[in-house]
């Protein structure tokens, strides 16, 4: 005798401490197809087993979504931080993964309580214009970080194996075979090769902030903010680049979607401990996304601001520096490996990205493999301009600039993210408090209005 199928979502069972009310679930339709279908709840967990097990298996979710904190755009923005501002731009390091961490957990209960991934809830709640203009708003944000991606991995293939630039380019293309493979053999192996890439970068950048011999007593400085970072246009520029390539909009799509790979029991109790273990799980996870962005601003600072390479912006000049000015012919190669894992782990979780968005928004499914050729193909047109036309320095200002870019788009998913985490017909029992809830509205706002200010500054 076959089991019945499993329902989905799957309903949400009352707890004899705390009813939920399911006259309404607040949506305007209900989801036909769960988010990334192919591992949709395909881990289990054991409410009883004990801690270890239990962390271990919400441990991923988090660094699937932290891998995008820590790609080749936070190198560019980063490098550039350091190189002209010394360790200035460190508070808008902290501030902006502080902005992360908060927008991720928001997420990840989203995810875990409606059973929809945040395009769904979009598609599900407003009009036809709003939800059109939402998905162009993700799928440009997806390109911005696409270019970063397709530009990171092309400099350190070049770096490492002296490929050309242009075809280092196209040759990130063809990167989707791998997410493939990786895909068909479960989703646990693509987080743990994600881990593994990011504690390579972590252990490489010790050795280099080593090496580097950093001012301990500036970089402490430098996590206190200070006026002109926003008087500055300039440096205004650089520290929304810096927001926009740690908190990305596409993250947040992406995380309300993985955070279902777990299947775990229904009940308000049982989703109240599956949200505690995913606010662990992305807190942790984004605490080494921390410390790897600061570690390349402090790299960059003591090794660039300090000898007076002020002008160093782009990722290649900084690794044609590292061994002189730091004297380790290690320092080189290392820099190289570490840009690679970096580019390497954006590309795992941009696939997924595109995914949520494309069928999230549209219910149109496409094969993840036509799907990254589309999205890599819009990037790949203005990186090799970029190349062809303008050398390192096209290069290193197409890839500050999508960091804006990604800045600019970051609006776009806030607010629908907090709007329906503090609806109480959407969330039942979950909803957020006000405190929560004001602080979600106030980061939209400031975020936005910096955005308007750089804009009307760099126009004026």
């Amino acid at each position: 005798m076959t089991a019945p199928p499993e329902i989905y979502p799957p309903p949400l069972e009352a707890s004899p401490l705390e009813p939920v009310d399911l006259t309404s679930d607040g949506w305007r339709h209900a989801v036909s197809t769960p988010s990334l279908p192919e591992v949709h709840r395909t881990i289990p967990v054991l409410h009883s087993a004990r801690f270890w097990r239990r962390l271990l298996a919400f441990t991923g979710p988090g660094y699937i979504v932290a891998v995008g904190y820590m790609d080749p755009g936070n190198w560019a923005t980063d490098i550039s931080g350091g190189a002209v501002y010394n360790y200035a731009l460190l508070s808008v390091v902290l501030i902006s993964n502080f902005m992360a961490m908060y927008l991720q957990a928001l997420a990840a209960k989203l995810g875990l309580v409606t059973g929809r991934d945040l395009a769904q809830a979009c598609r599900d709640s407003y009009a036809r214009p709003i939800v059109i203009t939402l998905w162009l708003s993700a799928e440009v944000a997806i390109v911005a970080c696409d270019i970063a991606e397709v530009l990171g991995a092309a400099i350190a293939l070049n770096l490492l194996f002296h490929l050309p630039l242009v075809w280092g380019v196209i040759l990130t293309a063809l990167d989707v075979l791998v997410v493939l493979a990786l895909q068909h053999k479960g989703f646990r192996l693509i987080e743990a090769l994600v881990i593994t890439l990011i504690v390579t970068m972590i252990v490489i950048f010790g050795i280099e902030i080593a090496l580097s011999r950093p001012d301990w007593g500036g970089v402490l400085r430098g996590f206190v903010p200070t006026a002109p970072i926003v008087r500055n246009s300039a440096e205004l520029y650089i520290a929304l680049g810096i927001l926009g390539a740690t908190v990305m909009p596409h993250n947040l799509y992406l995380h309300s979607s993985v955070i279902q790979t777990r299947r775990h029991g229904r009940s308000v109790a049982d989703l109240r401990d599956a949200i505690r273990w995913a606010y662990t799980d992305s807190t942790v996870a984004l605490t080494l996304a921390f410390f790897v962005n600061a570690a390349i601003l402090i790299v960059a600072a003591a090794t660039f601001y300090r000898s007076g390479h002020h002008e160093v912006g782009a990722i290649q000049d900084a690794y044609k520096l590292m061994t002189p000015l730091l004297g380790a012919a290690v320092a080189t190669p290392l820099f190289a490996i570490a840009l690679l894992a970096s580019g390497q782990n954006s590309t795992l979780t941009g696939t997924l990205a595109g995914q949520v968005v494309l069928e999230g928004f549209t219910k149109f499914k496409l094969a993840p493999w036509a799907r990254r050729l589309v999205s890599r193909s819009l990037a790949i047109v203005p990186a090799v301009f970029a190349v062809a036309w303008y050398g390192d320095k096209g290069m290193a200002a197409l890839i500050l600039f999508s960091q804006v870019v990604l800045s600019a788009q970051l609006s776009f998913a806030i607010v629908p993210l907090i709007q329906f985490t503090s609806n109480r017909s959407k969330m039942g029992p979950f909803v957020n408090g006000p405190v929560t809830k004001y602080t979600g509205w106030a980061l939209a706002v400031v975020i936005a209005l910096l955005n308007v200010y750089l804009i009307y500054t760099s126009i004026r």
